[in-house]
């Protein structure tokens, strides 16, 4: 498995983070990677977190990173990558503090939700 800097989907994590008032993220603790060679099918995207056992025996404070299957994101609409990314920052608890929100909250709906908020906003509504 290959790893590369994701830039293009930080640009546009940070759209959304704050079109989205998503101020619990901290941008400079979070990083995009696309990952090249992976066996795992229909997965598109990743979120990892440092868990609070390795942030106190690295002495390090909360990161996450977002890994971007790029076979499969790659070929996803705009829309669609925006939502998955939308979709991988609501896995990130209010906390900021290493852990995760499960998929009874980061769902379809929601997604959607906040999906249509972030257009809203591009259009100024």
């Amino acid at each position: 498995m290959k790893y590369f800097p994701a830039f293009d989907v930080e640009n546009i994590a940070r759209d959304v983070i704050r079109k989205l008032e998503m101020a619990h993220v901290n941008e400079g603790r979070i990083a995009f990677f696309r990952s090249k060679g992976t066996s795992a099918r229909g997965v598109i995207a990743r979120c990892h977190g440092l868990s609070k056992i390795q942030q106190l025996g690295l002495k390090v404070e909360p990161f996450y990173v977002i890994e971007l299957i790029s076979e499969n994101f790659d070929k996803l609409s705009e829309s669609e990558k925006i939502r998955t990314v939308i979709h991988e920052l609501m896995h990130i608890p209010h906390n900021f503090g290493g852990g995760f929100r499960h998929h009874n909250f980061v769902n379809r709906k929601s997604v959607d939700i906040l999906y249509k908020k972030f257009i809203e906003s591009e259009k100024g509504i």
